[in-house]
């Protein structure tokens, strides 16, 4: 207890004991004590109605001075506010600098709470998205930004993800978006505008289509006419072997363009609503048949699962013939290449897996990429241009699956392809007679 607290305690005790000694005198202790306690009481009242109207109006001078219990509430009263006023002017002028540099920003910057509600948003932000800083606080995003793709990166735990989708305010424009964990159960979403760059990764898609379509044309008329040359008798025997060479880059030029209109068409196209039911396990079976080679590195099949999936026939067998055509060509003939097929109540995972020469950490990220190639020299003299995996990737964007890749230098790859549980089709039971 302070010396304040015990002289006020002192002057209650001596005041109660001076009415009980007064009471005592006059025969009537009892009555001398209460009295002093009402007295006590009625001046501790009027002191605490005093000081409340002097909260009230801001006028103290009654507790200015003096060394009284109430003079030393007033005191730490007055410490308290004065350093609430500093704080919050300090507060606040770090509020307005933080406020001042995310509307420097060129991105779009909203700040949400646990519930996804609008705390505030920068310039940048009401410029992108139409908010409105005092009309939008407390509203739910969702209820602003309409799009799947947002509901999809709220609920998101892999804050890493990103999505595009269309401009809120101006058609054909297009928003980056990405939402990163903010203090304590907050979140941060940013927002940048990428019309630019999607105008021209569609400008990109269509010139490579068109390009590609094109030059069917031309191809397939030298082509035509190699063909004829091999099969001609009268054809000089110096020509033999360019001729046999010219039809080789022919083919291969063929199936390049054709993996090209592929990859175009994968690109522009949605996700995949065929609800056919595909039998995950033959397929496999009879893509293993097809690519098992003396010449290759044997191939194991582990078919864990009689599931099915949901989605293109074509396409999933596209993403198979890739990931294995991929698999045998970095994999020597003393390796040996598992491809598995499981499911569960996540979903379900089609895996290829091998033994072969691996891919270094830092290149990882861009095995999906066009025409990305590892070894540039080995894969342009075994037909490899780089399109497979990204072919892969699309395929499985559209069937709402998505790829993980593990590698290490001379260990081998592992490739994962995971597909949700809406994909996955469950064998039913088998009926007992």
């Amino acid at each position: 207890m302070t010396t304040t607290g015990r002289k006020f305690a002192i002057g209650i005790m001596l005041l109660l004991a001076a009415g009980g000694a007064i009471g005592w005198f006059y025969d009537r202790p009892l009555t001398g004590l209460l009295l002093a306690a009402l007295l006590t009481l009625i001046w501790q009242v009027r002191q605490l109605l005093t000081f409340e109207r002097a909260l009230r109006t801001d006028n103290f001078n009654d507790f200015r001075s003096g060394e009284g219990i109430w003079e030393q509430i007033y005191s730490r009263f007055r410490f308290e506010r004065d350093r609430a006023v500093r704080r919050k002017a300090s507060y606040r002028s770090l509020l307005k600098e933080i406020r001042k540099s995310t509307n420097a920003m060129p991105d779009g910057a909203v700040i949400l709470d646990g519930n996804n509600e609008i705390i505030v948003s920068n310039r940048a932000a009401r410029t992108l998205a139409g908010l409105k800083r005092r009309k939008d606080r407390g509203q739910r995003i969702e209820n602003i930004l309409r799009d799947p793709e947002i509901g999809r990166l709220l609920n998101d735990t892999d804050f890493g993800s990103s999505a595009e989708i269309p401009s809120p305010l101006i058609d054909g424009n297009w928003l980056n978006c990405r939402v990163v964990p903010y203090g304590a159960d907050q979140k941060l979403l940013l927002m940048r505008d990428v019309t630019e760059r999607t105008k021209l990764s569609k400008m990109r898609r269509d010139f490579v289509a068109n390009a590609s379509h094109e030059l069917r044309s031309p191809l397939t008329v030298i082509s035509g006419y190699l063909d004829a040359l091999s099969e001609d008798d009268e054809m000089p025997a110096a020509w033999g072997k360019p001729v046999e060479q010219m039809r080789s880059q022919a083919a291969r030029m063929k199936h390049i363009l054709g993996e090209m209109l592929e990859l175009s068409r994968l690109e522009s196209s949605g996700s995949a609503t065929t609800e056919e039911a595909i039998d995950v396990a033959s397929l496999l079976e009879r893509i293993r048949r097809d690519f098992q080679n003396p010449d290759a590195a044997p191939i194991l099949l582990r078919n864990e699962s009689r599931a099915g999936l949901l989605g293109v026939r074509a396409e999933i067998e596209s993403a198979v013939v890739n990931l294995l055509s991929n698999a045998i060509r970095h994999t020597p003939q003393d390796g040996s290449i598992t491809v598995s097929w499981r499911s569960g109540p996540e979903g379900a995972e089609l895996i290829v897996e091998d033994t072969g020469e691996g891919v270094e950490a830092d290149q990882i990220h861009r095995l999906t990429e066009r025409f990305f190639r590892v070894d540039r020299g080995r894969s342009r003299t075994e037909g490899g241009v780089g399109l497979g995996l990204a072919i892969v990737k699309h395929v499985l964007a559209r069937h709402d699956a998505d790829l993980g890749v593990s590698s290490e230098p001379g260990s081998g790859s592992i490739f994962a392809c995971r597909f949700p549980p809406q994909r996955v089709v469950v064998a039913p039971p088998v009926v007992l007679s």
